[in-house]
């Protein structure tokens, strides 16, 4: 293992590094807990930044440094208190820049939010708390001034994704198109309506904004009164449409069943999840949506079972090389799993479109 204590040495800490332990159990980046001392210091979190994903390391921790440093523009005009403890704060090096690169791995350093705890439980109490924190986060970033970069690119382009799986099924490198067929087929039917997002765009109706683009309930910091206090892991804020924070969050939190479900009946749309959500979402976003934002809310919901679908089955075809597999079978359960979402979640759609009617009154 890198010493992590050389690289510690790099950074604009106070204190002296008394202890350096893994923290949490994070897939992209290696997070450690850094303990120093005297205990007025701040302790800090190391990062060793998965520039296999993100390999434009300058955007990103640009990206990084230009949102939370907005946001916290935004709490200090708030009249906000214990803002350290609301926003990401990003500790430069000794010779002021966002990251460290020791010539193999990059590294940043975070000052760690004390007294904070995350939270695994998808419940409708904590789906709320989620729609009011990723709404309030969008809100706050709706007139940031500057332009950000595509840390993934085209990571929600759904025209993009139906490219993949096109030219996936024209290579057909595993031989499996044929067993898959009536899938396609299914996929194929809904694939214009689906690549609507994109069509918005370019006809000037649909804006993008400045999204999350990884919307869980794990993704949040709570205070010891179960007060949510910030929005965490910022790798994949980027421009995109807000249906990737509305839609994702509903693909992994309103889905009765797992992601990849071999028993198709455990797999529903939960609407208790999506009033959750949306409830909460809507008293902070309300105040920078358009009416075609809001409208496509529902469309959002089906929308991302529908692309992960895709990409599963892109995946299943191509011989199984980008999703880990515990099984041969894995990436067609998926996608099976993912399309009885997607159907579930279509079927729901009137409900939805009245529940936000609801919300706002109208």
């Amino acid at each position: 293992m890198k010493d992590l204590s050389s690289i510690l040495s790099h950074f604009a800490l106070t204190g002296k590094v008394v202890e350096i332990k893994p923290l949490g159990a994070g897939l992209i980046n290696d997070s450690y807990k850094v303990t120093t001392t005297p205990p007025e210091a701040s302790d800090y979190v190391l990062q060793r930044i998965n520039h296999t994903i993100f390999t434009n390391v300058d955007m990103l921790q640009n990206n990084f440094y230009r949102v939370t440093t907005h946001i916290r523009g935004k709490l200090e005009a708030r009249g906000e208190n214990d803002i350290d403890r609301k926003v990401l704060t990003l500790v430069p090096t000794l010779d002021h820049k966002l990251y460290y690169h020791d010539g193999e791995s990059y590294w940043r350093v975070l000052i760690f939010i004390p007294n904070a705890k995350s939270y695994e439980a998808v419940t409708p109490e904590y789906s709320y708390y989620a729609g009011q924190a990723f709404g309030d986060f969008q809100a706050m970033l709706a007139d940031i001034p500057v332009k950000l970069g595509e840390t993934i690119p085209d990571f929600h382009n759904m025209e993009f994704r139906l490219k993949q799986l096109h030219e996936a099924v024209a290579a057909d490198t595993a031989g499996r198109v044929a067993e898959v067929q009536p899938l396609l087929d299914e996929l194929e039917k809904r694939a214009d309506a689906m690549c609507l997002a994109e069509r918005l765009h370019r006809e000037g109706k649909l804006p993008k904004r400045i999204c999350h683009c990884d919307t869980k309930v794990n993704n949040m910091m709570f205070d010891e009164t179960g007060r949510v206090l910030c929005v965490i892991d910022l790798d994949t804020v980027m421009p995109s449409y807000i249906f990737s924070d509305f839609g994702d969050f509903m693909r992994t939190a309103a889905n009765s069943g797992e992601e990849d479900d071999p028993n198709l009946d455990n797999v529903n749309f939960n609407m208790e999840i999506f009033k959750a959500f949306t409830k909460g979402y809507l008293e902070k976003a309300r105040v920078f949506l358009t009416d075609i934002e809001i409208d496509n809310l529902p469309y959002a919901a089906t929308l991302f079972p529908y692309m992960q679908t895709v990409r599963f089955l892109t995946d299943y075809i191509n011989g199984d090389t980008y999703y880990k597999i515990k099984y041969p079978e894995h990436n067609l359960v998926r996608s099976r799993a993912q399309f009885k979402l997607l159907q579930s979640a279509e079927a729901a759609v009137p409900a939805m479109k009245a529940y936000i009617d609801e919300c706002l009154g109208r």
